[in-house]
């Protein structure tokens, strides 16, 4: 439930049991509750009109579902196309250097004045 634990929920409920005290929690937990079923029935309204249009033009679930699993392996290939030829481990290891061929002075590092 939103990466949230059961510790850290009963945490959340106790600052919200401070903040509020306990007669509004109730008043509060129902005015939640109808404004997520406001929004459930928001949804399926809105899912409801998409699939009357996508019938009404002729579109069926499983040619979109072919369609959108179609471009989605494309990208896979060529994804695995540009990594294949590329690897970001090789290219670190061209560019690093040693340290001790970086540095000019094997003494101890002396403050500049």
């Amino acid at each position: 439930m939103f990466g949230i634990g059961g510790g850290e929920l009963i945490l959340i409920l106790f600052v919200v049991l401070m903040l509020f005290g306990s007669d509004k929690i109730p008043d509060i937990a129902r005015t939640m509750g109808k404004a997520m079923a406001q929004l459930k029935n928001a949804t399926n309204d809105i899912k409801s009109e998409i699939q009357k249009g996508a019938d009404a033009n002729g579109f069926d679930t499983k040619s979109i579902t072919d369609f959108t699993g179609n471009i989605t392996q494309e990208i896979n290939k060529a994804k695995d196309n540009l990594l294949k030829d590329t690897d970001p481990i090789k290219e670190i290891k061209k560019t690093e250097t040693p340290i001790a061929e970086e540095s000019d002075n094997d003494g101890p590092i002396k403050r500049q004045s």
